[in-house]
């Protein structure tokens, strides 16, 4: 066997030239940090069946990524994304059976989870209207800024649906409490910019000239950091939801020894003994 099969290397593959075509990809010239930017600015960015699929497929292979360690995640034109497009989606979902209206939910579903589960983590830059489905996008990100006109809304039930889209009912809670996540499930209203920062929804707010720069800055201090380490604390934090204290400390344990065991820690300390800046290498 060969070391390259030793090692696993072989299964991973760089993801510079991925080709996307219902969303635009642009990567770093170092190959870390990669923006995927909704682009579909004369509509306000909305979602389709064909880019639900695509983004889904995307953050699952994220996983087997060889150079990609932080994503940026926003839209062009002003705005954030709109959610659902009105026609390409919601008209054709009220001509659905129960089978397709399901395997349609699901597919919504596994975005989330799969950008949950990819191991980069991804910061989501707000502009505009971030609605709907758009809104799930956001909050299923690891790290949210926006601009002060951003306008957050979780608009289901203006529709005759449920508040229960996408793990709403569950992950919203955990951002902003069960009150507050209540009250815009419930009523489907636009959550401002500053109610957002104030409930921790938005790690922080600036201007349209600077969102996307502070972003990138973001990622780039995420990519050129403990990368393998930042993975298992995104793993861990989704992990522990469903944990008890003595799972969580055990769980936390075994984490943190895996993380000592890589060459990242011992070029830490090393880097730390000797007065310079540590080189993250993700082994």
């Amino acid at each position: 066997m060969s070391d390259r099969d030793m090692t696993m290397k072989g299964h991973l593959k760089p993801f510079r030239d991925y080709k996307p075509e219902h969303f635009l990809w642009d990567v770093s010239e170092d190959g870390r940090v990669a923006t995927i930017r909704l682009n579909r600015p004369e509509r306000k960015n909305p979602l389709t069946f064909d880019s639900y699929a695509e983004l889904r497929d995307l953050f699952r292979d994220l996983a087997y990524a060889s150079d990609i360690r932080a994503i940026v995640l926003t839209g062009a034109g002003g705005n954030f994304s709109s959610g659902g497009d009105v026609f390409e989606i919601i008209e054709p979902l009220t001509r659905m059976a129960m089978p397709e209206l399901l395997a349609f939910t699901r597919m919504t579903g596994d975005l989330v989870k799969a950008m949950r589960k990819c191991p980069q983590p991804i910061i989501t830059a707000v502009d505009g209207i971030c609605a709907g489905a758009g809104a799930i996008l956001a909050m299923a990100s690891d790290l949210r800024l926006a601009t002060p006109e951003a306008k957050t809304a979780f608009l289901f039930t203006r529709v005759g649906l449920a508040g229960a889209d996408m793990g709403a009912c569950g992950i919203l809670p955990r951002i902003i409490g069960q009150g507050r996540a209540a009250e815009l499930l419930y009523t489907g209203r636009s959550m401002t910019a500053a109610e957002g920062q104030a409930w921790g929804f938005y790690n922080g707010l600036h201007s349209n000239a600077d969102l996307e720069s502070e972003a990138v800055k973001l990622a780039r201090s995420l990519a050129d950091g403990p990368w393998f380490a930042h993975g298992m604390t995104k793993t861990m934090l989704n992990q522990e939801w469903a944990m008890g204290i003595e799972e969580m400390i055990e769980s936390e344990a075994q984490a943190q020894a895996i993380c000592m065991a890589t060459q990242d820690f011992r070029r830490a300390f090393e880097a730390f003994a000797a007065k310079r800046r540590p080189e993250f290498q993700g082994d």
